[in-house]
């Protein structure tokens, strides 16, 4: 199992080496699109062309926003519940609020 640190908070998350891999596979394509994107401008190709493409990086980001929530919800907030830290519930509309701007 892998651990991610998140620099701004120092919190860390156990994650499977299949979650961990699936989620860099998709951070991967992701990165691919925005490097294609990037070479369309630096091509000066067509604007709706390059709208296109930024829409779909932006559903590809979306995705795994809603990816890694469910998979947070399902463990990581699941698991403090458990154990009595119903803060968290505070901390899980505070992210929902931010995602939805």
């Amino acid at each position: 199992m892998s651990k991610e640190k998140c620099e701004c908070c120092k919190r860390t998350k156990h994650r499977s080496e299949e979650e961990h891999k699936r989620l860099l596979n998709r951070l991967s394509r992701i990165e691919g699109q925005i490097r294609g994107i990037k070479n369309m401008v630096e091509e000066d190709a067509y604007c709706t062309d390059i709208i296109i493409q930024v829409t779909a990086a932006n559903a590809a980001l979306n995705s795994f926003s809603k990816e890694l929530l469910s998979e947070h919800i399902r463990t990581c907030v699941a698991e403090d519940i458990r154990n009595g830290k119903d803060d968290v519930i505070d901390d899980l509309l505070l992210t929902i609020q931010k995602l939805m701007k």
